[in-house]
C-alpha cells in the first residue's frame, strides 16, 4: 500500500527532480562539493517536506513544512544559477531544471492556498 503523498503529483515531480539534480551534480568538478552538498539538499528537501507535512494532522503543521518545500524549491534557483555561471550546466538543461521548479513551487503554493479550504 502506498502512503497518500506518494499520489500527489508535486510529490511524483519533486521526487524526480531531486534524482536529475543527483545525476547532474555527480559530473561537476572536485572542489565544488559545497555547490554539490547544498543543491542535493535544496533538491531532496523539497519531497521530503512534502511526505513529512502530509504526514502531520494540523493545518499549522501541515502549512509549516509544505512552505518549507517551496523555500527549498526556490533555493534551488540560485544554486543551479551558480552552477551554470561556472560552466557545469548547460544553458538548455539549466532552462529545464528551472521550469520545473517554478511548476513545482506554484503546485506546492496550491496546496498551501488549499489547506485553507478544507475544514479543520
Amino acid at each position: 500500500m502506498a502512503f497518500m503523498f506518494e499520489n500527489l503529483q508535486v510529490y511524483q515531480k519533486a521526487v524526480d527532480l531531486a534524482d536529475q539534480v543527483a545525476a547532474l551534480t555527480e559530473r561537476f568538478p572536485r572542489g565544488y562539493y559545497f555547490l554539490v552538498d547544498q543543491l542535493n539538499r535544496a533538491a531532496l528537501s523539497i519531497a521530503t517536506n512534502l511526505a513529512e507535512g502530509n504526514g502531520r494532522f494540523t493545518k499549522a503543521d501541515r502549512r509549516n513544512f509544505f512552505t518549507i518545500a517551496r523555500g527549498s524549491a526556490q533555493e534551488c534557483v540560485p544554486l543551479l544559477e551558480v552552477a551554470r555561471r561556472r560552466g557545469f550546466i548547460e544553458e538548455a538543461r539549466h532552462g529545464e531544471l528551472r521550469a520545473d521548479l517554478e511548476v513545482i513551487a506554484k503546485m506546492v503554493s496550491g496546496l498551501i492556498n488549499g489547506l485553507d479550504k478544507r475544514p479543520a
